[in-house]
């Protein structure tokens, strides 16, 4: 699987093909509990047609990682809002122990401030690219049925029975063993430290490690129906792209995500890394600055005209 790493990351900060990019304007979002969340606005020669993009962060993987496809989205037209969640990145408040962030937060709050901020910043359709449980979050907001179209990559939300057989032991004792353990230990999981990923909120890793088949179970009875209303209420047409060599987001944990959105059509598509002209794709290497002249290229067929650009790439 190939690993997020900062190296990976910092590679979204170059220009290319000998243009001056686009740069991202610093922005703050509020949500509606008061807590401040800090981003960027990328806007080149803006084309109201192709609207305004949200691009919604991995678990753990900070918005920056995101800039250099936040950039390209920019200079073909779109306006890109790219933001840390809530106890990461730019968003991460002084002590992250005993902060009580939830991945239900990043979804119900944070994304629903940056639907909001959306709205206001740019014409025409709202997108949403989500990355892992990136593209499962939008589910959790209310307001979540404006969004116009998704493309999601990868997008899932960690049960264990879902990781590749090959790998699925090591992950669990990694994710669901080691995680909680040292989560317990510290007060929140120390990541970075470990070169795992960013540091997390202990209510985040906890809900990674101890997520059930069904994702409502994590949360009390008496709010499970409303977290699966808005859900449904979700009718943006959805494509969402599946990487064979990936070992957290398979077949079977992306379609175990998708049916959370009953009324939203969804497209999927499988791809394995030699359709790319590489050895190697796993998590997270579609947002890496290689896949500008090809993979994004295509991408732009959906975000902009509703297109499936792979027709002939449907899983069995």
């Amino acid at each position: 699987m190939a690993e997020y790493s900062q190296t990976q990351e910092r590679s979204g900060h170059r220009a290319h093909d000998g243009l001056q990019p686009v740069k991202g304007r610093e922005i703050t979002l509020r949500c509606r509990d008061g807590v401040t969340l800090r981003g960027h606005v990328w806007s080149g020669r803006a084309d109201p047609l192709c609207g305004t993009v949200i691009v919604n962060p991995a678990t753990g993987v900070r918005a920056r990682y995101y800039h250099y496809f936040a950039r390209f989205l920019a200079e073909h037209g779109f306006v890109v809002l790219t933001y840390d969640y809530r106890g990461i990145g730019l968003s991460r408040p002084n002590r992250l122990a005993g902060c009580g962030f939830r991945w239900r937060d990043w979804g119900e709050r944070d994304f629903d401030a940056a639907l909001d901020f959306a709205d206001k910043i740019g014409g025409g359709p709202v997108l949403v690219v989500g990355h892992s449980i990136g593209g499962f979050l939008p589910g959790f907001a209310t307001n979540a049925k404006r969004i116009d179209r998704m493309l999601t990559v990868g997008a899932q939300y960690a049960y264990w029975r879902d990781y590749a057989a090959r790998e699925r032991l090591r992950l669990f004792l990694k994710w669901h063993l080691a995680m909680p353990a040292l989560t317990a230990l510290f007060g929140y999981f120390p990541g970075e430290r470990l070169g795992w990923l960013e540091d997390l909120p202990a209510g985040v890793a906890n809900e990674w490690s101890f997520r059930r088949a069904r994702m409502e179970l994590s949360y009390p009875a008496r709010e499970r129906q409303a977290i699966l209303n808005n859900f449904s209420a979700v009718t943006a047409p959805i494509l969402a792209i599946t990487v064979a060599d990936d070992e957290f987001a398979t077949v079977a944990a992306i379609r175990r995500a998708l049916r959370y959105y009953r009324h939203a059509p969804t497209t999927e598509v499988l791809l394995s890394p030699a359709n790319l002209g590489v050895d190697r794709l796993g998590h997270f290497d579609l947002f890496h600055a290689r896949h500008a002249t090809g993979f994004w290229i295509d991408a732009l067929l959906w975000l902009r005209d509703g297109i499936n650009p792979w027709p002939d790439k449907a899983p069995l």
